[in-house]
């Protein structure tokens, strides 16, 4: 009995002594990857790379770190390493079949790294939501929307869907339509147009502007003003224009039609 004691004392000391070393192992290497991946994050090689790929690069090294800190945790605990790789592939393709959808977006970011459709800082509009990108890391892509929400997007599901990128041209255009009394001079009102958009310091010049009247409507006469401008000063030039084009209407007497019901009420 006294020896059974002793063997069992000797067992769980060499195994508590193993579990602490290899809780050792994680903390200490968990926290030098955090600093490691940091400290790159701050260098002169990431300042030069793409912030697109620069975001994908260090959060594969930060997971393939801690992969490898976990098994070598495994390994100082006295398991064969062997069996670790046999249960890492089994349990690998288990995990596999369980998650095609995460694999599906791992997939997806890579094709993101590859192609680029767009870049981090750019605007982008998919799966009904608009946001600035402020990170496309190896499963998902973070937007900020206009009111400063967070928006998390899988990248599989990116890949696989229409994405329309705002910032991808220094151009854009703005397109505001029109619509007035059917009564209503053609001639004065695309004069009027005219000279009201070129008047705004933000339309450029070329490419020139156009104010096209594209026909009859059930309400009057429509007409799109189509002027170019950066792409950082769309929203201006678009809210300015339509204002000022309501206050000039209002100062000249030109009628912008509204739907309107007649309600007759018959008594018998």
């Amino acid at each position: 009995m006294e020896n059974f004691l002793n063997s069992l004392v000797n067992l769980c000391v060499d195994i508590g002594a193993k579990l602490l070393f290899a809780g050792l192992i994680l903390i200490i290497g968990f926290a030098c990857v955090k600093a490691f991946v940091k400290f790159l994050r701050k260098s002169k090689m990431a300042a030069k790379m793409d912030r697109t790929v620069a975001s994908f690069f260090f959060n594969f090294v930060s997971i393939g770190l801690k992969v490898i800190i976990v098994v070598s945790a495994i390994g100082v605990m006295g398991v064969p390493m062997a069996s670790v790789v046999t249960v890492l592939a089994t349990a690998g393709a288990a995990v596999g079949l369980a998650m095609q959808g995460s694999l599906s977006n791992l997939a997806g970011g890579l094709m993101l790294l590859i192609f680029k459709p767009f870049r981090v800082e750019d605007y982008v509009e998919s799966q009904g939501v608009s946001g600035t990108v402020e990170e496309i890391s190896i499963m998902y892509t973070v937007l900020c929307t206009p009111d400063n929400k967070t928006v998390t997007l899988p990248n599989g599901a990116l890949m696989n869907s229409t994405v329309t990128n705002y910032s991808k041209k220094d151009l854009r255009r703005v397109d505001i339509p029109v619509v007035v009394a059917a009564e209503t001079d053609i001639d004065r009102v695309r004069d009027l147009l005219s000279s009201l958009a070129s008047a705004h310091s933000l339309v450029l010049d070329q490419p020139a502007l156009a104010v096209v009247y594209t026909g009859r409507t059930d309400d009057g006469l429509a007409f799109v003003v189509r002027a170019w401008t950066k792409k950082e000063d769309y929203w201006t030039v678009n809210f300015d224009l339509n204002e000022t084009i309501k206050k000039a209407f209002d100062m000249t007497g030109i009628e912008v039609p509204y739907k309107q019901m007649d309600v007759r009420i018959r008594k018998d």
